[in-house]
């Protein structure tokens, strides 16, 4: 039997914040003071000097350890016992970052099909020297990965440095692993299929890439025999727009239908809730589409997990977690009676919302250019500070300070595109909706259009808002054929 260890004062003390690190929250305040507890940085330190010092430090005592014989769990118990198995965990994270971070660019770039995890042998032998069982090895493996890929795709998906974007990652990992990740590693992992998620904000503020955060970030297992974790998590996210589907066809691209269900079901086809696996989510874009009795449909699926085809009485079983965003105000949604309260209290575990790039510009100026440097990467391949600046010239000559965005972040990323283009932007404050809208209101109050040109101009109205006859349809409840005729008649 191994000699028994136990941790002085100040090393208990230490590893105690150690484990308060690992448990917090990395997009929270409440980390950033920890670490700098630890460090003993000045609170002007930046993000990566702050938490290299702290991987290094805690990196160095554990050094120390292994030097007297204590770099294993066995000779610790009681709360030392559970301090080091955390602290042995932490150096670990850290100690494969590098693996990690280069594994999941390679798996993204695979697509569907599972990759080989070549440093797998190795990190399960790290866990193994410390002490813990192959099981549980494996376990914190998997945890680890997942981990990772929420802040890889969280940081890297929703730049920005303003008050509301650092709330919108917190509330994501927080969707992610709970509140407390101690309680999400020994209840919830392999039950957040009941946690589902309403994402509320503008068009073009980014809705899709939060649902992307969540959706590619859920638990995966790793098959040891195979050397690959059981899924890509490419594959674990499915993304729907269903304004950009009539009311006959939402069904099918949802549940599925069999062959003969009706006219043009020449074969079986899988819908999304049936592609789904229990490691992944669906994200149901444009919910505030969905007709009243598609609504009770879906609600019967989040609720009791089951789903027949169109066309079947076959039940099959949904696994995965339901992520649903919507651009309209959800009150008023709710309000009208055109977005049922069972359906949303079965949304609503979660509700979390994506801010506006004005909002985010006005919390904090440096935000536009922390976009902009993003954006100019992106579509070159490479950074340019020199093409930055001269979007941000434009911007400020042409713009100012005070411009709304209307069209976001979709937006700005199509006015750096016009700079580099044609080396200017005049902005768009969509004056046509607007106009149009002056207009219905004038023609109500002065009684001088027929309710023939009083239709059609709403068609018209809501047809620039949304895009689609379909979407219109929904929501004047013409079928779409009437719809295109009144649009088509609009003299504008």
């Amino acid at each position: 039997m191994p000699d028994r260890f136990t941790l002085g004062p100040e090393e208990r003390e230490f590893f105690t914040l150690v484990r308060a690190a690992t448990f917090a929250n990395p997009f929270s305040d409440e980390r950033v003071a920890i670490d700098l507890q630890i460090t003993g940085l000045s609170p002007t330190a930046s993000h990566e000097k702050r938490v290299n010092a702290l991987i290094q430090e805690v990196h160095d005592r554990i050094r120390r350890l292994a030097a007297d014989g204590k770099a294993t769990i066995h000779p610790f118990s009681g709360e030392d016992r559970n301090l080091m198995e955390n602290a042995f965990l932490f150096d670990f994270f850290h100690q494969f970052l590098a693996p990690f971070d280069a594994f999941i660019p390679r798996q993204m770039a695979a697509g569907d099909t599972p990759i080989p995890v070549t440093f797998a042998g190795e990190a399960l032998r790290f866990l193994g020297e410390r002490g813990f069982p192959p099981a549980q090895c494996r376990r914190y493996f998997e945890l680890c990965y997942q981990l990772r890929r929420a802040y890889f795709f969280i940081y890297h998906g929703l730049v920005g440095r303003s008050p509301c974007m650092k709330r919108l990652r917190r509330d994501l990992w927080n969707n992610v692993f709970t509140c407390d990740i101690g309680l999400y590693d020994a209840h919830l992992w392999n039950r957040m299929e009941d946690f589902s998620t309403l994402i509320l904000g503008e068009t073009g503020v980014g809705k899709g890439a939060a649902a992307g955060a969540i959706g590619r970030s859920g638990f995966i297992p790793f098959d040891e025999k195979k050397g690959c974790f059981a899924e890509s998590f490419v594959r674990s996210f499915i993304p729907i727009n269903l304004s950009q589907f009539s009311e006959s066809l939402i069904e099918s691209e949802l549940f599925g239908h069999k062959k003969g269900a009706f006219t043009g079901a020449v074969e079986d086809h899988k819908g999304v809730f049936d592609r789904c696996s229990p490691c992944g989510a669906i994200f149901l874009d444009e919910i505030g589409e969905v007709a009243a009795p598609l609504q009770i449909k879906l609600l019967q699926v989040i609720q009791d997990r089951s789903f027949s085809p169109v066309g079947s009485h076959a039940a099959r079983r949904f696994h995965g977690r339901v992520i649903a965003a919507t651009n309209q105000p959800l009150d008023r949604l709710r309000r009208t009676g055109r977005f049922r309260d069972d359906f949303f209290y079965r949304l609503c575990s979660d509700v979390i919302v994506a801010p506006s790039l004005f909002q985010r510009i006005t919390e904090d100026g440096g935000e536009l250019d922390d976009l902009l440097a993003h954006t100019v990467a992106r579509i070159l391949g490479n950074p340019s500070d020199d093409l930055t600046r001269m979007v941000r010239k434009v911007i400020d000559s042409r713009l100012g300070r005070d411009y709304p965005w209307p069209g976001n972040v979709r937006e700005l990323e199509q006015c750096v595109r016009r700079v580099l283009l044609k080396g200017d932007y005049e902005g768009d404050v969509i004056p046509a909706a607007q106009d149009l809208l002056s207009r219905i209101s004038e023609g109500v109050a002065t009684g001088t259009w027929d309710a023939g040109t009083l239709m059609a101009a709403y068609c018209k109205l809501l047809h620039q808002r949304h895009g689609t006859y379909e979407a219109v349809a929904r929501r004047t409840h013409l079928d779409r054929r009437t719809v295109k005729k009144y649009i088509a008649q609009f003299d504008g």
